[in-house]
């Protein structure tokens, strides 16, 4: 199973978008306090329409409580990774993946990060940002993953109007 783990968020609007990438792939999503929002605002909502109901989720008190929950492989998102995040072979771990964002003033403490150095990954970019925004972050990444796993239970095919729709 693939899971997006989340740092402390601080923007409801990402947390709501990445709640809707999760339900739309079947990700389970973590959420670590403290988070910069009530997860009952109008604005997570908005951003995850009305497919939150279907996002899997759990929220923790801290990273401690999360990792004593937790096991598999953990994988960490920051700038400073001298890895990508398509150097990783996902497909050949046969436990469950955990793809960690921090939060986006700051991203994930170095004291994580520095414990789990062969772990940390990048996406590549110019110089122009330090970073891209988290929910497309965790789009890129995610994806990445579950191409490397050849999509599993995901459809590809058009589902709700059928996958002939261009020809009819």
């Amino acid at each position: 199973m693939i899971h997006v783990v989340l740092y402390e968020p601080e923007i409801p609007q990402n947390t709501g978008n990445i709640m809707r990438t999760c339900a739309g792939t079947g990700t389970h999503l973590h959420l670590i306090r403290p988070l910069g929002f009530s997860l009952d605002e109008k604005s997570i909502k908005r951003s995850g329409v009305n497919y939150i109901e279907n996002c899997n989720y759990d929220v923790y008190d801290n990273f401690e409580e999360f990792k004593s929950k937790n096991k598999g492989e953990f994988f960490y998102l920051t700038r400073y990774g001298k890895k990508t995040h398509s150097d990783f072979d996902y497909k050949s771990i046969d436990k469950d993946i955990y793809l960690i964002f921090g939060k986006e003033s700051t991203g994930i403490p170095k004291e994580i990060l520095s414990e789990h150095i062969d772990r940390c990954f990048r996406i590549p970019m110019n110089e122009n940002i330090r970073a891209l925004n988290v929910s497309n972050a965790v789009a890129v990444t995610l994806f990445e993953v579950l191409r490397q796993l050849d999509y599993p239970n995901l459809s590809r095919t058009e589902i709700f109007k059928g996958e002939n729709y261009l020809e009819q």
